[in-house]
């Protein structure tokens, strides 16, 4: 083999074991420290939950058995990242005219035959303030 070839050898396999050293050494941080809270969860009893995916598209009635609107969303606020809020489609027809209202998750009454929002009616739901996706969220 020629001086250059071998030249040529040499740097590419010290380069590769230079990619390969930055893929083994950890990254360190300056300074930072990382603490998480554990918590533990009764599984047993998670499991038995009511997923979001399954919740929203599902119809809410009231307390006469009317479908006053249908579950668009379920939001986290932002200000204590533990608020849940339900955001209902109400009014219109087939989609048309509709307008989204926000209600605290724990108004509703959910079991495995329905979801209620007691009180409500279709006049009352349509009388809320029409809630807003931020630019970013949609």
């Amino acid at each position: 083999m020629n001086q250059a070839k071998t030249n040529y050898v040499l740097i590419l396999a010290g380069l590769a074991m230079m990619g390969a050293m930055h893929l083994v050494v950890p990254a360190e941080a300056e300074n930072v420290t990382q603490t998480v809270e554990m918590v533990r969860v009764d599984v047993q009893k998670l499991s038995t939950g009511y997923r979001a995916s399954k919740i929203i598209g599902s119809n809410v009635v009231n307390d006469a058995g009317e479908t006053i609107g249908k579950i668009d969303d379920l939001i986290v606020s932002p200000d204590d990242n533990k608020s849940a809020y339900v955001i209902l489609s109400v009014g219109g027809w087939l989609g048309m005219g509709t307008h989204l209202v926000a209600l605290p998750y724990d108004a509703l009454h959910i079991s495995t035959a329905k979801i209620l929002l007691p009180g409500a009616t279709r006049d009352s739901m349509k009388s809320l303030p029409e809630f807003k996706y931020s630019p970013g969220m949609n």
